[in-house]
């Protein structure tokens, strides 16, 4: 199996849950502290060895490639300035990583925007960020889900335990817990969205995949569903007809930052975690709620 040495990542949704402020700006580049939530994650792609970013963008979402590009404006005046450190952090985003978009004329599902990537991609395995998920862990999220798949060889699926009526909001495995490594779970299927009472599990699907190239056929065999969508889900159950798929429970804490109280419940934690506002902030919040 060749090594992963791309990632995908899907940002042509229209971040609705954000109106109206994801009305002029895409909701991957609304700010979690200081850096845009997509940042995060290529962060996370570059951390785990990937050499070769893919962003499926759409309209309206230039800002995302404006910010990964150089600012020669902005350097020169930095740099005249003589703000070195934030020249160094205007020019470090530049230079993050290789770079690709590709334009998804239209919002059609996650399994469309992954199939955008296949020419890009080509006859290699390659992971899927979402970057509406932020990850916060000492060993990036996919460095984790990678090691698994180097030695397994089947698709891996991040997966977090989730009790109760909560399990509803998400896709859920079906399967068994590995007898040797107990945060891998042997697939045997998947359900989308179920009722509490029907789903097979408690390990949900988050936005973080490490997918064989066969994916790509397979969705362009997958009919659109509702909403004229196509969804990935439908072309990962046609893919495990065929080959195995590993669930993965990370190690690490997960937000949803899609979501408005998931986003404010990030910012307040990697807000703690920095040296530089972390202890003024931690006061006052102790002020705020005595």
């Amino acid at each position: 199996m060749k090594r992963v040495r791309k990632a995908v990542f899907p940002a042509g949704g229209l971040g609705t849950r954000f109106l109206p402020a994801t009305k002029v700006i895409p909701k991957e580049m609304l700010a979690l502290v200081d850096k845009p939530i997509i940042q995060y994650g290529v962060e996370e792609a570059i951390a785990s060895g990937i050499e070769h970013i893919i962003i499926i963008t759409g309209r309206g979402k230039g800002t995302i490639e404006d910010h990964f590009d150089n600012s020669f404006e902005l350097d020169a005046t930095l740099e005249s300035r003589g703000k070195h450190e934030l020249l160094a952090v205007s020019r470090g985003v530049s230079s993050l990583a290789r770079i690709s978009y590709i334009r998804q004329k239209e919002p059609l599902g996650l399994g469309h925007a992954v199939l955008c990537a296949k020419d890009l991609v080509g006859d290699e395995p390659f992971a899927v960020i979402l970057p509406d998920d932020v990850i916060d862990a000492e060993v990036p999220c996919l460095k984790q889900m990678l090691a698994v798949f180097d030695q397994r060889g089947g698709s891996v699926i991040a997966t977090q335990t989730v009790e109760g009526p909560g399990i509803s909001a998400y896709g859920v495995l079906a399967g068994s817990q590995d007898p040797v490594n107990k945060r891998i779970f042997n697939c045997t299927g998947m359900v989308e969205k179920p009722k509490l009472a029907d789903a097979p599990s408690s390990q949900a699907i988050i936005g973080r995949y490490v997918l064989t190239p066969r994916i790509f056929e397979l969705l362009e065999q997958t009919p659109p569903g509702a909403g004229g969508e196509i969804q990935l889900t439908d072309g990962l159950k046609a893919l495990l007809k065929e080959d195995k798929i590993y669930g993965y429970t990370f190690e690490g804490k997960r937000f949803d930052a899609g979501d408005k109280l998931g986003m404010l419940e990030a910012t307040v934690e990697f807000a703690l975690k920095r040296s530089d506002l972390g202890p003024q902030f931690r006061e006052y919040l102790k002020w705020l709620a005595p």
